[in-house]
């Protein structure tokens, strides 16, 4: 009787395919194909367009047709979605698509700032034993200060709020999965999705690999900065009740302090006599509570609405037409 193989152990002929989500990368699109099926031991690149308003469609369509002809050994699929529905339902996407057909998935950005001669390194890992292979930016970012600064302290946040996993600063959705990991990720449909941390969630094991992020090529960021406070907010949300405790520990103590006041305002009376409170200690006594309460209202109304969405059950994405250039 032979030995179960691991779950993070590489078969003999291992079908690896590469996922990437694409919004508007017309200019970076054919490069990024020609990198990445240059990579030793990629089987397929699956392209998920995620409603581009631009040329993408048709130069990956071009490329294909190319491949056709060359009659190349590597297959490149494109899943078009009817809409822009996000990075995060278009990676879910390539992962339904992908699940049960192939032995590993490399989830890679379509905008080349990551890297794809790294997924050889990432493939040696995985054939070592490794279940995930996390890529992690290294501390020479060429993003500027600001974003760099928000992006570290979000990271501490989120650590410090949430108790079930510990994020690694650097790490984004730049990783190599096994299959029971994709297996995984695809059972969890929750509509507000954070893959920062629903992959670390799952508790398989992982291998760290350092990259310096390289600099867009062309074309601009989809990330505004209100996109990203409200990425922040999901993961946030997603992993941690702490907002909800830390609301209820300032009620009581605000409760506790207007008590202790209301105790000397009565010693006062009974010893000095009755006295006018002030016109503007009381304004600003009733604005500082009412904005207090609104606060705790938004935060408790967030949580509410993360459940209102998920009880609807809405499908994350619809396909429009599936693309095979073999």
């Amino acid at each position: 009787m032979t030995n179960p193989r691991p779950i993070g152990s590489a078969p003999m002929c291992s079908k690896v395919w590469v996922v990437a989500a694409c919004f508007n990368e017309q200019e970076v699109i054919s490069s990024f194909i020609d990198r990445v099926i240059s990579v030793p031991g990629i089987t397929r690149l699956v392209l998920i367009d995620d409603g581009s308003n631009d040329a993408t469609v048709s130069r990956v369509r071009s490329v294909q047709q190319g491949l056709e002809q060359a009659q190349s050994e590597i297959s490149v699929v494109l899943i078009e979605l009817t809409r822009n529905f996000g990075k995060e339902a278009a990676m879910l996407a390539g992962l339904d698509y992908s699940r049960n057909n192939c032995d590993a998935v490399v989830l890679i950005d379509s905008d080349l700032q990551h890297p794809p001669e790294l997924i050889s390194e990432m493939l040696n890992a995985w054939r070592n034993g490794a279940e995930i292979v996390t890529a992690i930016r290294d501390h020479r970012d060429q993003e500027s200060r600001f974003k760099v600064t928000t992006a570290s302290w979000f990271y501490k946040v989120f650590n410090h709020l949430a108790d079930s996993i510990q994020l690694i600063e650097g790490a984004g959705d730049y990783r190599l999965l096994s299959a029971p990991v994709v297996e995984a990720l695809t059972k969890m449909r929750e509509f507000s999705r954070f893959s920062k941390g629903l992959v670390p969630w799952t508790g398989f094991r992982s291998v760290d690999l350092i990259y310096r992020r390289e600099l867009r090529i062309g074309g601009s960021s989809s990330w505004s900065p209100l996109k990203l406070w409200s990425y922040a907010l999901d993961g946030i949300f997603s992993f941690s009740v702490m907002p909800l405790k830390v609301w209820s520990l300032l009620g009581i103590t605000v409760s506790l302090c207007s008590f202790l006041y209301a105790i000397s305002i009565t010693l006062r009376t009974i010893f000095n006599g009755i006295d006018v409170p002030g016109y503007a200690s009381l304004i600003v006594a009733i604005l500082f509570l009412g904005g207090i309460q609104l606060i705790g209202i938004g935060v408790l109304g967030d949580y509410i609405g993360r459940i209102y969405v998920d009880a609807k059950a809405r499908p994350h994405y619809f396909v429009r037409a599936i693309y095979s250039s073999k």
